[in-house]
């Protein structure tokens, strides 16, 4: 049983596909950000705030060091995950990395009125979005062994691609 680990900016659909593909494959759904807010007890806005971004990275690298020693797992990353070094050794290591992309203007529609996003809770999102995409897109790229585009697509389009994929099958 393979873990397959799905990476990608915020709003790419992570967890809804993650969720989506865990049912079909019959296999348990992680998503690390809901792990450190269950171990912690605390929302991730909150552990921004208190802790900084750096302090949520820490706790970030650990969830994934633990998380990847799992066995047949689909795990949803934070955006983010792949800005430490430690964690893209990790994911590439211990499953196949799927690479959930989507353009900028999708994750404005996806996040527009989601205020669980640290990040994005300033005057100027897009540029927060495109600031991102220009730092982590070559780093998403350089551990995934699929890439998939999201945009004007369904979750359930997604997955069955993601299932031909794994089956060896293109669609």
């Amino acid at each position: 049983m393979r873990n397959v680990f799905l990476i990608g900016p915020m709003g790419a659909g992570k967890s809804t596909i993650g969720r989506l593909l865990a049912k079909e494959l019959k296999y348990p759904f992680k998503d690390s950000d809901r792990e450190i807010e269950a171990r912690t007890g605390a929302d991730i806005p909150w552990i921004f705030d208190v802790e900084g971004e750096e302090g949520f990275r820490e706790r970030e690298e650990a969830m994934i060091a633990e998380l990847v020693q799992e066995h047949g797992i689909i795990l949803a990353t934070g955006g983010g995950v792949v800005m430490r070094e430690a964690n893209r050794r990790a994911l590439s290591a211990n499953g196949l990395v799927v690479y959930l992309r989507t353009s900028v203007d999708q994750q404005l529609q996806r996040t527009s009125k989601d205020r669980q996003r640290p990040l994005l809770l300033n005057a100027d999102p897009e540029k927060v979005l495109r600031d991102l995409m220009a730092r982590r897109d070559p780093l998403y790229s350089e551990i995934a062994d699929v890439t998939i585009d999201t945009d004007q697509r369904g979750p359930k389009i997604v997955v069955n691609t993601i299932l031909s994929r794994l089956q060896g099958t293109d669609d």
